[in-house]
């Protein structure tokens, strides 16, 4: 019994002195829950390792590749009336770049901007003057930025990965830049037929064209046949997807196109009203609907004989429609 007593109080010991490290030390409890990319910013951190970029890396011709990929939502009312919007963006870059070099990417940030306006000191002090910024709700960023250096200059250092990676997400709410605005007309001529009237206006500037353009007007359950005139493009009426879709491959800025279609309705004795679902629409514009620029992409590598002017850069901005409706 003396024994048993003894192991008790041995074993009582022990909780109370690793409940005691836990207190004191609280990420030994979610060491485990954390990801490898954590973990590899952690060990990066404590011995200066690089996990995602080797040593000794060389190319003939030095070049990085920067893509702004955004997703622009909307939801609009029949009058015009913003209801929601949001744009989900990444920043999508390919290096090929010799050695280990320093990054350094800047962007027109409402804080960096207004901060200069008040005589803060930034990368391109005088160059950004006049250019719209934009207020960024939220980002995430690959393990290779310095969070430290984003957190109080906000520009984003890193030694980049080799090849394809994610730089960083970010969503904004603000200002956004509606590429389209779709007004419908939509009116009941008796139970028997639906008068349908869309027009599209671009809202960017007449350089630029938007691409990939479809747009998806709902009809009734009990359509029997439609009849439509366009414009521009080309349109059909899907049965199995109850829908009349338009296409167009090409459409400039400040421009606008309409489509008329009549539908004729089958008789019903459903006495619901017709819900009539939002018109929704796909696109691709090359720009960013949020607004965001590229103010400097900067190359540092001092143990290798080239400089920033020596590395070839490319910067591309495509903005895609991603839950794009107009209530009809």
């Amino acid at each position: 019994m003396c024994n048993v007593a003894i192991q008790l109080v041995i074993f009582c010991i022990y909780i109370l002195f690793f409940c005691s490290l836990l207190v004191c030390n609280p990420q030994l409890c979610i060491i485990q829950h954390q990801t490898k990319e954590e973990q590899s910013q952690i060990t990066s951190q404590v011995t200066g390792q690089i996990g995602w970029r080797r040593e000794g890396i060389k190319y003939r011709r030095n070049e990085l590749f920067l893509d702004v990929l955004e997703s622009v939502n909307l939801l609009m009312s029949p009058q015009g009336q913003v209801l929601s919007a949001h744009v989900s963006g990444r920043v999508v870059m390919k290096s090929y770049l010799s050695g280990m070099p320093e990054c350094k990417f800047g962007m027109n940030d409402k804080i960096v901007i207004d901060k200069q306006g008040k005589g803060g000191t930034t990368e391109d002090t005088g160059k950004s003057s006049g250019k719209q910024s934009i207020a960024i709700d939220d980002c995430t960023f690959h393990q290779c930025v310095r969070l430290s250096k984003f957190d109080s200059e906000r520009s984003i250092s890193f030694i980049p990965p080799d090849g394809e990676y994610e730089l960083m997400r970010y969503r904004t709410t603000k200002d956004i830049i509606l590429p389209f605005r779709v007004i419908p007309l939509v009116r009941e001529v008796g139970r028997t037929k639906l008068e349908v009237k869309v027009v599209i206006k671009s809202n960017f500037k007449p350089s630029l064209l938007a691409q990939k353009i479809e747009v998806r007007i709902p009809t009734p359950l009990n359509t029997s046949g439609v009849q439509v005139i366009c414009m521009k493009g080309k349109a059909k009426y899907k049965a199995s997807e109850n829908a009349i879709v338009w296409k167009i491959k090409r459409m400039a800025g400040m421009k606008e196109s309409q489509i008329s279609a009549e539908i004729e309705l089958l008789p019903t004795n459903d006495k619901k009203k017709w819900a009539r679902p939002p018109i929704s629409m796909n696109f691709e514009v090359p720009f960013a609907p949020s607004g965001l620029k590229v103010r400097y992409l900067k190359v540092f590598e001092s143990k290798l004989n080239y400089s920033d002017h020596d590395v070839i850069k490319w910067v591309r901005y495509i903005g895609r429609s991603g839950i794009y409706e107009t209530r009809c």
